[in-house]
């Protein structure tokens, strides 16, 4: 190897060309899935805790998704507030072909045909417990009797015309039982992006708060969503959704399991993706509202973080003002 003069490292920083030129990682708006929150309704209705995001109308998420494809966004990502009225203990409201997140997708399809739309499977949004699934009288998660009616969710969507079902549940066994129905059902080319690695974390409090569980929650959800102390058992995870029928996995939160999304990428080499979710881009506008750091520079800077360890693609609040930056 040369030596100092003869090599100098600092000779391909000197010019903004060069650095183009030689970056190994590149970050484009084709990279990021935006995440939207619809409502009833048909004001918007913006969150306290997640400064700059609201809620949507089915009406008004056509004119995201018009927004986002002008922008280069590939992917929406749809979370609904279901009104409390339609909240139950068994969240039969997530099997209605007309609920909240049906609707939203047919109104995305209908304004922006060729924009992808990913959609959330899971039953908090629909249970008055606040839990993913069914409980039984102790409060515990009964994952064989939810993973079946999160089957059935599944198919609900795709028949709305999702083209990316998500189960961000955590119950074992599921991702199997949505691909041999989605291939039953005719869906064979509806994808299967499973939460492969989420874990118990602090950092979804906003989220709750944008989707109307906080507050709901009985107990916690540390019996189906990982240890923060656990890493060889997220391989594990990803292993068997990835066997099941996964076409890509996802890693949740994002920034503070960077190492996870690592290891992730290199034992498996399948597609990876990262949720840099409702508490990381609470602190990013915090610190800009602060003037603790320039938003834009930290937003820039995260999101390559994710692509430096090899994500395929982000999940982040940020994504129009990261596409708007990186369309400049």
């Amino acid at each position: 190897m040369s030596h100092y003069p003869a090599l100098r490292l600092r000779r391909t920083r000197a010019a903004a060309w060069s650095r183009r030129m030689h970056a190994e990682t590149v970050l484009t708006p084709a990279d990021l899935i935006w995440p939207l929150f619809v409502t009833e309704g048909d004001a918007e209705e913006p969150i306290a805790s997640l400064p700059g995001v609201s809620r949507w109308s089915v009406k008004a998420i056509a004119e995201r998704a018009r927004e986002a494809a002008a922008l280069g966004i590939p992917c929406l990502a749809l979370f609904p507030n279901t009104p409390a009225g339609l909240r139950s203990d068994d969240g039969r409201e997530a099997l209605n072909p007309d609920n909240l997140m049906c609707r939203a997708i047919r109104s995305i399809k209908d304004a922006v045909p060729g924009i992808g739309v990913l959609t959330d499977v899971a039953l908090d949004p629909y249970t008055s417990h606040g839990h993913d699934g069914l409980v039984d009288a102790a409060g515990y998660v009964l994952n064989d009797e939810t993973a079946a009616i999160l089957t059935e969710q599944a198919l609900v969507q795709a028949e709305a015309g999702a083209d990316i079902v998500a189960p961000s549940d955590m119950m074992d066994g599921r991702v199997g039982l949505m691909r041999t129905a989605l291939e039953a059902g005719g869906h064979t080319n509806v994808q299967i992006m499973a939460y492969a690695a989420k874990y118990a974390s602090a950092f979804y409090g906003p989220f709750r708060d944008a989707v109307g569980s906080r507050g709901l929650l009985k107990g916690d959800k540390k019996t189906y969503q990982m240890d923060p102390a656990n890493s060889e058992e997220a391989l594990r995870e990803v292993a068997l959704d990835i066997a099941e029928g996964a076409d890509s996995v996802m890693v949740k939160p994002g920034l503070p399991y960077l190492d996870i999304i690592v290891r992730v990428k290199n034992a498996f080499e399948v597609p990876v993706f990262a949720y840099q979710v409702s508490g990381e881009y609470a602190m990013i506008e915090a610190a800009a509202a602060a003037g603790a750091g320039e938003r834009e520079a930290l937003v820039m800077e995260t999101l390559m973080a994710f692509k430096r360890a090899g994500c395929s693609g982000v999940l982040t609040y940020h994504a129009p003002l990261a596409a708007r930056l990186l369309g400049a």
